[in-house]
C-alpha cells in the first residue's frame, strides 16, 4: 500500500507541475501569398509571408521547440531557411531547396521542426530558392530562457530593424537577365527599413535610405536613449524617451549587399 502510495503522489506532481520545464512548443503558420505593394510611385505582385514585408518576427525562448506550418499559395515552389539556427538531428528542417529538403509546391505545406539549443539573439528566417529572399524573410527573437539574464542591462523597449533592397523590376527577372547576360544583377532601386524606403521628390510617400554603420549579417546594437530616432519622412520612424535604453535588433535581409546603419 505504502508504495502505490508513493507512485501515486510522483504521478500527481508531474501532472500538476509541468511549469516547472523550461522549454516549449512554439507554434506558428507561414502563409506563402501573393500580395500587391506600392514603392517609389510603382506597384507590384510580391511573394510574401502573410501579406507582410518584412515577414513576421519568429520569437522564441532558448532550448523551445518550435513548429512552423508553412503553406504555399503561389506559382512559385518555396522554402524556408532558418538562417543561424543550429540543425541538431534536425537538418531536414533546415530549408536549403534541394538540397535538404524537396520545394513546398503550389498547393502543398510543410511543417519545419527544430529544437533551438544554445542559442539566443537575433538571427533571420527566409525563402531559400530563386531570388524570393528578397520579398519573404523576417526576424527570428530568441530570448534567454527563465531566470538567465542579458549579458547588460535589460533594455527599457527592444526593436525589431530589417534592412532590405527594392527593385521596381520583378526580382526573378532581374536575376533571369544576369544570368542570361553573365554579369551582375541589377542594383536595387531602393533600400528599405521595415519594408519602408525614404522620400523621393516627385513621390512623397517612397524614397531611397542611406545608412551609416557597417551590417554583414544580423548584429544587436545598444543605444542610449536621447535624440537618437530612425527617423525619414514617410519611412521608419522610432520614437525614443530621455534616459532609456533601447535595444535595436538589427538583420541585413539584402541579397548581394553589405549595409551601412
Amino acid at each position: 500500500m505504502e508504495s502505490s502510495t508513493i507512485r501515486i503522489l510522483v504521478i500527481v506532481a508531474i501532472i500538476h507541475f509541468p511549469v516547472l520545464i523550461d522549454s516549449a512548443l512554439r507554434q506558428y503558420k507561414f502563409d506563402v501569398v501573393m500580395k500587391n505593394a506600392t514603392m517609389l510611385c510603382s506597384t507590384k505582385p510580391i511573394v510574401t509571408v502573410n501579406g507582410m514585408f518584412p515577414g513576421p518576427t519568429l520569437y522564441a525562448v532558448e532550448d523551445d521547440t518550435v513548429l512552423i506550418n508553412v503553406v504555399n499559395h503561389v506559382n512559385y515552389n518555396v522554402t524556408i531557411h532558418w538562417h543561424g539556427i543550429r540543425q541538431l538531428r534536425t537538418g531536414w528542417a533546415d530549408g536549403p531547396a534541394y538540397i535538404t529538403q524537396c520545394p513546398i509546391t503550389t498547393g502543398q505545406s510543410y511543417i519545419y521542426n527544430f529544437t533551438i539549443t544554445g542559442q539566443r539573439g537575433t538571427l533571420l528566417w527566409h525563402a531559400h530558392i530563386l531570388w524570393l529572399r528578397s520579398t519573404v524573410h523576417g526576424a527570428i527573437v530568441i530570448l534567454p530562457k527563465c531566470c538567465v539574464p542579458y549579458p547588460f542591462q535589460k533594455p527599457d523597449k527592444e526593436v525589431v530593424v530589417v534592412l532590405a533592397e527594392w527593385w521596381k523590376s520583378d526580382t526573378e527577372d532581374v536575376i533571369n537577365e544576369a544570368i542570361k547576360s553573365g554579369l551582375a544583377p541589377n542594383v536595387s532601386d531602393a533600400h528599405t527599413i521595415n519594408g519602408l524606403p525614404g522620400p523621393v521628390s516627385d513621390c512623397p510617400s517612397q524614397g531611397i535610405i542611406s545608412l551609416p554603420l557597417l551590417i554583414t549579417y544580423n548584429i544587436t546594437l545598444l543605444v542610449i536613449g536621447f535624440h537618437f530616432a530612425l527617423s525619414i519622412k514617410s519611412g521608419f520612424t522610432l520614437h525614443v524617451e530621455k534616459g532609456k535604453t533601447y535595444l535595436l535588433r538589427l538583420i541585413n535581409a539584402a541579397l548581394n549587399e553589405e549595409l551601412f546603419f
